[in-house]
């Protein structure tokens, strides 16, 4: 297109006889309009890799997987409830409140911790 345009500006100017004010506002015609093209080539040129850069971000982003939640492990929930239901049974069946619940918690998070284990065992197994 910038090549048709030159060759077209010059036989312009040499199929003409025209004065040497006109021929130089011929040439600067045709050097103004490449100007404009390339201006807008370079444009579109740097649009396109904006659009590119912004593809490569999205694309980016959506391949990241968020890494997999693991649960709690069948010993760890059994220390839980063995020693909550430890530490109520203990304040409850004790005459000091305070120390029967710290012993029954003591004790009822071994026993579930025990279970878990046991049942963590079993799972592998399978």
């Amino acid at each position: 297109m910038k090549k048709l345009m030159i060759i077209i500006g010059l036989i312009s100017m040499v199929s003409c006889k025209q004065t040497d004010t006109e021929m130089e506002l011929a040439k600067q015609e045709v050097l103004d309009s490449i100007q404009v093209a390339q201006e807008k080539q370079r444009v579109i040129d740097s649009m396109e890799l904006v659009a590119a850069r912004q593809k490569e971000v999205i694309y980016v982003d959506n391949t990241q997987a968020a890494p997999e939640r693991k649960g709690m492990s069948n010993a760890a929930k059994g220390a839980l409830i063995g020693a909550g239901v430890g530490a109520a049974t203990g304040a409850i069946v004790s005459d000091k409140k305070g120390t029967g619940a710290i012993i029954g918690g003591l004790a009822g998070a071994g026993v579930g911790a025990g279970t878990g284990a046991i049942i963590d065992e079993k799972k592998k197994k399978e």
